[in-house]
């Protein structure tokens, strides 16, 4: 009987071994390894400059939104300091036009993510920009945001499918309605 113990003893401290053993050979140093083809992304970084200059009357191109979302007011981008920036980030000055004339002007930007971001840098005031401080990204694809941020970025500014800006010549021509409407808008939302 003794020996029966000291054989199930043996086996239990065999197997633990075993174990301890099987933990560390198959991952080293706690890491699991991976092929040398996979590197980590590098992360995101935003590259934000000072807001662009008051839009001139002349920079000012209007731009229709769907006939559901239009509502009483008017939309326009400043086509002169409509950028894409080394983030990849599309930043503009969207005016909106109320039927009284009124204006509201805000420097914004839209990253082409698969459901949209959107951020405002700076609001219109007293013909300059105004920092906004602590803005944070937010999604287009939402019930808060405004009708014009999802248009821009389904319609105008990206490219559906490769979460891509366009070109700005593209961006131009699609704002002023000279490419077939709503070309390429493959973007799932909700």
């Amino acid at each position: 009987m003794r020996s029966v113990h000291l054989l199930s003893l043996s086996l239990l401290l065999a197997a633990s071994g075993v174990v301890r053993g099987w933990d560390s050979a198959f991952a080293p140093d706690g890491q699991i390894p991976a092929p040398s083809s996979i590197h980590d992304p590098t992360p995101w970084k935003e590259s934000m400059g000072a807001p662009p200059p008051w839009p001139g009357e002349g920079d000012l191109i209007e731009f229709k939104l769907d006939d559901r979302e239009a509502g009483p007011f008017r939309y326009f981008i400043d086509k002169t300091h409509l950028t894409t920036g080394p983030d990849k980030v599309v930043r503009y000055t969207i005016v909106v036009q109320s039927q009284s004339g009124t204006r509201n002007l805000s420097f914004e930007g839209i990253r082409c993510t698969p459901r949209g971001e959107y951020k405002v840098y700076a609001y219109g005031n007293q013909g300059r920009f105004v920092p906004l401080e602590g803005a944070s990204w937010q999604q287009v694809v939402g019930l808060a945001t405004e009708p014009y941020r999802k248009e821009l970025w389904q319609y105008h500014f990206c490219i559906p499918r490769e979460f891509a800006p366009r070109p700005k010549p593209d961006m131009l021509r699609s704002l002023q309605g000279r490419l077939p409407p709503r070309q390429n808008a493959d973007f799932q939302s909700d």
